[in-house]
């Protein structure tokens, strides 16, 4: 696995944008997916750089291989907890956006909830006066 594929797994597990990235980075959208996409060579400030952002060692970023998995720890935590496993990039993806998806159904339901308790307060008019 190439770093410019290591940048935008750990990208993706973190569920960030290559916008959000960017941004972060001072860079622009299109500066920065030509580094994922291997267009651009990354200068070892820049690595550093990127590490940071994503909260990890620099020697980490360059360990990742098809053989260590990334976890987060939590949804809305940048902290990364890592763990040696066999998992191919593939498997990495598809769990990063199963991740998402049940974050967004968490969301749905906490939604649910509370139109239920607006339909309870709109059936019972002395609620209003």
């Amino acid at each position: 696995m190439s770093v410019h594929e290591k940048i935008r797994l750990v990208r993706q597990l973190k569920g960030w944008s290559q916008e959000e990235v960017a941004n972060k980075l001072g860079m622009s959208p299109n500066g920065y997916g030509s580094i994922e996409r291997g267009e651009t060579d990354v200068n070892f400030s820049r690595l550093e750089q990127i590490a940071e952002l994503f909260n990890i060692r620099l020697s980490d970023l360059l360990k990742i291989n098809e053989k260590i998995v990334l976890n987060q720890a939590g949804t809305n935590n940048l902290q990364s907890v890592w763990h040696i496993g066999s998992c191919s990039p593939e498997y990495l993806q598809l769990k990063a956006e199963l991740e998402k998806q049940l974050a967004l159904n968490e969301q749905k339901d906490k939604e649910i909830e509370y139109l239920k308790e607006i339909n309870e307060l709109l059936k019972n008019p002395g609620n209003f006066g």
